[in-house]
């Protein structure tokens, strides 16, 4: 199969290599120069448990782009879907498929902009991964991966797609209720994310404080608050049991969550608007308290000030 894999930083790093080495035609399309100067001049590195191989997969800036895939698989940052899709909206051909599998919230409708609903699927992954550089990707951790189409009657199809990303090894299956996954995945960037972020830990050291039972229940109550105004019924507890168990080193707890690479590793600004700051702005709009969420997102902003110039 012909995969684009849009927005190539660590997740799609990470895809594009391991679809790449089950023998389909890859290529990755990212925004950053020196990320894919780097990727075409001497292979995409990629780091795994102390081995380290470079691999070559053609790599492009998003103008660049010509050729028509089969799959396009978005991994660009949140407030950066729209333009992201304008740029390369000549390769999506009648016949591609999107899979999303972005963080956050609200992006079907961004994406039903400029892709026919037919050919859109959502996903939620669970894989982690990081960039020790341009070009140089490290994998960690074990994941699995949710798909579903938007359109009911393109389910052979995205069962097709699952099959293609499981003989990857990406551990996909198809979803009954990806919607549902969407907000629980939420839940965990909104905990993990903007609380290692401002805390300045990993997942682990997270885990560890005293405070945090408290402080994700907090967080995931005013998600579920806001998720059942769109008819998704998140069990807090259950939510929160299932973060708890990614503190565990063997999972992602030694993972820096990607909105932590973003501001404090790269002081690069981050997609909370689009996680704790969704949620924030629908409880103004349905008159829910969200103080957790509005309070995370005004300390993420105020460090983002700080740090990105």
């Amino acid at each position: 199969m012909k995969i684009a894999i849009v927005g190539a930083g660590a997740m799609g790093s990470r895809y594009g290599y391991m679809l790449h080495e089950t023998g389909n035609e890859v290529f990755l399309i990212d925004g950053w120069k020196d990320h894919v100067n780097n990727i075409n001049n001497q292979g995409l590195i990629v780091e795994e448990n102390g081995q380290i191989k470079k691999v070559k997969i053609p790599a492009m800036l998003p103008g660049d782009a010509v050729e028509i895939p089969d799959l396009a698989i978005l991994f660009t940052k949140s407030m950066g879907l729209e333009a992201m899709l304008k740029s390369v909206k000549n390769i999506l051909g009648k016949n591609t498929k999107v899979l999303c599998l972005l963080n956050g919230l609200g992006h079907n409708e961004t994406l039903e902009k400029y892709v026919d609903s037919k050919n859109i699927l959502m996903g939620v992954t669970l894989w982690t991964a990081g960039l020790a550089g341009p070009g140089h990707v490290v994998l960690s951790g074990d994941g699995s991966l949710e798909v579903q189409n938007i359109d009911p009657s393109m389910e052979v199809e995205a069962k097709e797609i699952c099959d293609v990303l499981n003989k990857a090894g990406l551990k996909a299956h198809y979803s009954e209720d990806v919607i549902f996954s969407i907000w629980r995945k939420a839940c965990v960037n909104g905990t993990l994310n903007s609380c290692c972020t401002i805390l300045d830990c990993n997942i682990k050291e997270f885990g560890e404080l005293k405070q945090a039972p408290q402080l994700i229940r907090n967080i995931i109550k005013e998600f579920s608050d806001v998720a059942t105004k769109y008819g998704v019924e998140l069990d807090v507890e259950k939510v929160a049991n299932g973060i708890e168990a990614i503190y565990d080193p063997s999972q992602a707890g030694e993972h820096y969550p990607s909105m932590h690479q973003d501001l404090i590793q790269n002081h690069r600004l981050t997609e909370i608007d689009y996680i704790n700051g969704y949620v924030s702005r629908k409880g103004k709009e349905f008159n829910i308290n969200t103080q957790y969420n509005d309070l995370f997102t005004t300390m993420v902003h105020a460090k983002e000030q700080l740090l990105v110039k």
